[in-house]
C-alpha cells in the first residue's frame, strides 16, 4: 500500500506503512525512523516506531505542520532507497512452558475465553491444525522471533515469527480480557507473541513463563543496570523450553545477580532471509 499520513491533534503525524504486519513493512518503519532521527527536524520532540507504522510528535510552535509533512515525505523517498540489512543481536530466553502460575491464572478466567474446557495452549495447538500442546511448543520454540516493537506497557516486546507467512502461528486474544496476567508471561495474540514485563490485565493465549527480568525501573539486576528496558525493536528472539528445576536454577541466579541471558551479535539480511528462510534460520540460530 501507499503510506499514509495524518495528522493526530495538533502535535503528532501518524504514518502508517501497511495495513499488515510483515517483515518489510519494519524494515521500511525502520528505515524512515531512522531517517527522521537523523534529519533533526526542528521542532520534532519524539519518534515512536511501531509494527507497521510510527508516530511523530512535534511543536507547532517551531514548524508548521504542513511544513513537517513535507519533511516527513522527502525522507520516506530516500529511505525507501535503504538496503535491509541491520546490526543487531539474538538473545536465548528461557521458558518453562506449561507452568502452573499462568495454567492457576488461565484456569480463573475460562469464561472469557473462547474454549472453557481447554487449555491456552491446547487451544492454540488445534486453531493451528497440530497435534497437541506439546507439538505447538516445538512449533512455537523452534524458529526465531523478530521484535518489531516495544510498548503498551514499559518493555513489553511484540515479536513477530521468522517463517513463512503460511507456517505462521496465529491464535486470537480472549474474548474478554483478564484483570490479571503473571509477570514474565509468554503470551500470543493474532501472530504477535509477547513477554508480559509487568504483572497486569491482558488479552493474549498465555503458553509459560521466563525467569528472566526484562524490566526493571530500579536497574538493580546485573544486566539491567544501565538501562531499565531490556529489548529494543530488531532484537532476534529464541525461546528455549526448560523444565521446572532449570527454571528455579535460573530464578536463583537471578537473585544473586549473576544471571546474563545468552546474546551474540548478528547482521541481519532481509533479502537473504527471504530467499531461504529456514536455511537462514539455522545459520543465524547456529552461529554461522
Amino acid at each position: 500500500m501507499q503510506t499514509r499520513y495524518s495528522f493526530g491533534g495538533d502535535e503528532h503525524v501518524y504514518i502508517e506503512l501497511d495495513e499488515a504486519m510483515s517483515l518489510e513493512a519494519f524494515f521500511k518503519g525502520l528505515s524512515l525512523t531512522n531517517a527522521i532521527r537523523d534529519s533533526r527536524i526542528a521542532g520534532v520532540t519524539e519518534i515512536c516506531p511501531a509494527n507497521a507504522s510510527a508516530l511523530v510528535k512535534f511543536d507547532p510552535d517551531r514548524i508548521a505542520p504542513d511544513d513537517l509533512l513535507k519533511e516527513l515525505k522527502s525522507l520516506e523517498a530516500a529511505a525507501a532507497k535503504s538496503e535491509p540489512v541491520i546490526d543487531t543481536r539474538v538473545i536465548d530466553i528461557p521458558v518453562f512452558y506449561d507452568d502452573p502460575w499462568t495454567h492457576e491464572t488461565l484456569m480463573r478466567f475460562r469464561e472469557r475465553h473462547q474454549d472453557p474446557k481447554a487449555t491456552d495452549l491446547e487451544f492454540a495447538a488445534r486453531v493451528n491444525d497440530l497435534p497437541s500442546a506439546d507439538a505447538f511448543i516445538a512449533a512455537h520454540s523452534g524458529s526465531p522471533w523478530f521484535v518489531s516493537m516495544v510498548g503498551f506497557v514499559a518493555g513489553l516486546p511484540f515479536m513477530y515469527q521468522m517463517v513463512e507467512r503460511q507456517r505462521q502461528l496465529e491464535v486470537p486474544k480472549y474474548l474478554r480480557p483478564r484483570t490479571d496476567t503473571p509477570k514474565l508471561t509468554v503470551g500470543h495474540g493474532g501472530c504477535f507473541s509477547c513477554i508480559y514485563s509487568v504483572r497486569g490485565a491482558g488479552g493474549y493465549q498465555m503458553f509459560g513463563i521466563t525467569p528472566m527480568p526484562i524490566y526493571d525501573p530500579k536497574q538493580e539486576i546485573s544486566y539491567l543496570k544501565e538501562f531499565m528496558i531490556f529489548f529494543k525493536p530488531g532484537d532476534i528472539v529464541k525461546f528455549n523450553p526448560v523444565t521446572r528445576e532449570e527454571y528455579d536454577r535460573d530464578l536463583e541466579e537471578v537473585a544473586a545477580g549473576r544471571f546474563y541471558p545468552g546474546i551474540r551479535k548478528v547482521t541481519f539480511s532481509l533479502d537473504a532471509f527471504q530467499q531461504d528462510p529456514t536455511a537462514y534460520n539455522a545459520a543465524l540460530l547456529g552461529g554461522a
